[in-house]
């Protein structure tokens, strides 16, 4: 699916942004032809944290979707349908929650109208989602789980209904990746040697640790302590701090900005440790700007969020990333996309264009269930999407043939001195494998 100037849509473009919560199909907004016949909708569905901290990368992320869908209908629809998207939250008290996930997966797939989901986010929320969504055959994409048990070894757990049939797949890079990438930064660009590192104890924090943990002694380098705290119960990190003050050369986070990471960094500022760099993946690594709600450098302060590096489990330098920006402003208020904002809409492309040769092969969509089927089978049958990140398909786990890390910095002095994220450089991991850079491109030293 080619992109199109938003411009040219018009009332079947602004009803895709529907609130969040959209309703089942009965209520849903129809597009009205000149000959007023109502065009039949089929619902793309959402899946993100949307609310309290979670807003700074949830938000981004569920827009790149709405992109997506608002393109789509401009140019028709597909097969005659419009699309509208139905969203759900998965934040609650505002830290995404994987129960409240399950809650909404199965809101989804109750809702006859829905072919496909983008999300969710985070790991945690997708290992409570996917028995859902695979007992449904609904086709799932992901634009930023990493966790690599979701895809690869010992996955089949998470499928207990259809063990052997997949449903469940992502363009985002996985964990036994991301965090040797981390390591690299560390040792290999930063100099540092000796680690301390904390996770959040949740699956995605502790197994981005433990790859980046095993990565950095691989290299030379020694892991000086290791905690997993859980944010829920502990918000001081000032004690593990100062247990190992003077040991170590740098922190290494795995969790997100609101499970931790935000907080650790305020206080190693508070305890005096701010030359000391702080490294972690994606899950800090919002490329928010300071004082967005939610964001590391509004949750770190902007005064200790220097000497901040981070990775993003996608690619940054996409084949046409001015004519996303701009396309993503003129329709968000000139804000500028997220971390993942451009990889929600490749998985919102994946999941049309499969729509589209699902109805094009004679899939009824009066059949939710040989619809969805459809759907499903046309992402793992090895075809190549077209999307804003370039020509990709999915191995028969549903892992995506792009294996990019982008990594990134932090600066106080941007956004007029409120703090961001600018970009170091990326890598390709596709064909050496965990840990190797065969391929880079962007600046060579953080």
């Amino acid at each position: 699916m080619k992109l199109r100037h938003l411009g040219v849509f018009g009332a079947a473009g602004l009803m895709a942004v529907a609130a969040i919560g959209t309703p089942a199909m009965a209520s849903a907004p129809r597009h009205v032809t000149q000959d007023a016949t109502p065009q039949p909708v089929l619902h793309l569905g959402i899946e993100l944290p949307l609310s309290g901290g979670e807003v700074a990368n949830g938000q981004p992320t569920r827009n790149g979707v709405l992109l997506a869908i608002a393109e789509a209908n401009a140019a028709g629809g597909v097969g005659g349908f419009q699309i509208v998207d139905n969203t759900q939250d998965d934040a609650v008290n505002g830290a995404h929650n994987p129960d409240q996930g399950a809650l909404n997966m199965g809101t989804l797939v109750a809702d006859d109208a829905t072919f496909g989901v983008v999300g969710p986010f985070n790991s945690s929320v997708a290992r409570s989602e996917i028995p859902v969504s695979n007992e449904a055959g609904l086709a799932q994409c992901s634009p930023a789980n990493t966790g690599v048990d979701l895809t690869q070894d010992g996955s089949e757990v998470y499928r207990p209904s259809h063990p052997d049939v997949r449903n469940y797949f992502r363009v985002a890079t996985p964990d036994n990746i991301q965090g040797p990438a981390g390591a690299s930064i560390a040792y290999t660009d930063l100099g540092k040697t000796k680690a301390f590192v904390v996770d959040d104890t949740e699956a995605f924090g502790k197994g981005v640790a433990d790859s980046f943990s095993a990565k950095f002694q691989e290299l030379g380098g020694t892991i000086v302590g290791r905690q997993g705290n859980d944010y829920k119960q502990n918000q001081d990190f000032s004690s593990m701090l100062n247990a190992v003050a003077g040991q170590f050369d740098v922190v290494y986070f795995g969790g997100t900005q609101v499970t931790g990471g935000g907080q650790l960094r305020k206080q190693m500022g508070q305890a005096g440790m701010l030359d000391i760099p702080m490294v972690g993946p994606d899950g800090i690594t919002d490329l928010a700007p300071g004082g967005s709600q939610g964001a590391f450098i509004t949750l770190a302060g902007v005064e200790n969020s220097g000497n901040v590096y981070g990775t993003v489990a996608g690619i940054h330098d996409i084949p046409d990333p001015e004519a996303f920006a701009t396309k993503y402003k003129a329709m968000f208020q000139n804000a500028d996309p997220g971390a993942y904002s451009a990889l929600a809409y490749a998985c919102a492309q994946v999941l049309l264009q499969s729509l589209d040769a699902a109805l094009k092969g004679g899939a009824d969509a009066s059949d939710p269930a040989a619809l969805r089927e459809a759907v499903r089978a046309n992402v793992f049958s090895g075809a190549t999407f077209d999307t804003v990140l370039g020509s990709i398909f999915f191995d028969a786990n549903g892992d995506t043939s792009q294996k990019w890390i982008s990594f990134y910095k932090t600066d106080p002095t941007l956004n007029d001195g409120k703090g961001g994220w600018s970009f170091v450089k990326q890598q390709n991991f596709a064909e050496a494998g965990p840990g190797a850079s065969p391929e880079a491109s962007g600046s060579t030293a953080p």
